[in-house]
């Protein structure tokens, strides 16, 4: 089997996984898979799905945490795409089965409303094409069995996406420093994860910025009206049916998620 066919065949395994059944970690199965191998099958998923309809609406990214690197053994950040189908309302409860194996994590979310093309950025090139700034919940899945991934796993499976929520209010960037923001998430009064801005690569806009330049290599880059999800700004939290998480992000604002 060529390195072509091998892609396609596990990127089919990948989306037969969303059925319900986790696979196998795929790394073994490709002892030559790096990661641009792994993003290979990402996009070849994400070109799948949008033949099928799905809408893309923006990026993810994922391992910007070293405390959420820690859990997973990984040690660098990576990347996938936002589908319109994943967003889901603040009053809207997450059915039991619809991300695999689900965790939360809080985040920022950034909606931009100017392209970034070049593939060098600067954190000035991305606050000028950040329009808005708002908390944002991910609730990431793996299609891997017990999360048994390394960055091979994560990268093929669209960087662990599952489904995420947009909180309130939106701000614009003027006087908010994004390196300060504090956030406590709180499952039923629980304090189950707290974080700072600083825990994202030291600042939300390094990891929008590392985005942009990782999209713009690969000719994909950052457009007018995408949103984007910083990474995690504390440690991921296992979810079971029945949970209620809030995240506070003080001086950003609150967001909720339910699952039913």
């Amino acid at each position: 089997m060529n390195q072509q066919a091998k892609h396609s065949d596990l990127a089919a395994q990948i989306r037969a996984a969303y059925a319900g059944t986790p696979i196998a970690p795929i790394r073994p199965q490709l002892a030559d898979l790096d990661v641009d191998g792994a993003y290979a099958i990402q996009q070849e998923n994400t070109a799948h799905w949008e033949m099928e309809g799905r809408r893309v609406v923006g990026s993810k990214i994922g391992l910007t945490s070293r405390a959420v690197q820690k859990q997973l053994g990984v040690d660098r950040p990576d990347f996938g795409v936002l589908f319109a189908d994943m967003i889901v309302g603040e009053d809207e409860p997450v059915a039991a089965g619809r991300v695999l194996q689900p965790k939360i994590e809080a985040e920022v979310a950034f909606l931009l409303d100017r392209d970034v093309e070049v593939e060098a950025p600067t954190v000035a090139d991305v606050l000028r094409a950040v329009a808005y700034a708002m908390p944002a919940l991910e609730i990431v899945g793996s299609r891997i069995t017990n999360w048994d991934i390394g960055i091979v796993d994560t990268v093929a499976d669209n960087a662990s996406s599952g489904l995420f929520v947009l909180g309130g209010p939106v701000r614009r960037l003027d006087g908010l420093d994004l390196r300060a923001l504090q956030m406590q998430m709180t499952r039923k009064d629980e304090v189950v994860s707290k974080g700072a801005g600083a825990a994202c690569l030291g600042n939300p806009l390094n990891a929008m910025a590392w985005l942009a330049g990782e999209l713009a290599r690969r000719k994909r880059p950052l457009r007018a009206g995408d949103v984007v999800l910083s990474g995690a700004l504390g440690p991921m939290v296992a979810v079971s049916p029945g949970d209620a998480f809030e995240a506070n992000i003080a001086g950003l604002g609150t967001v909720s998620a339910r699952f039913a």
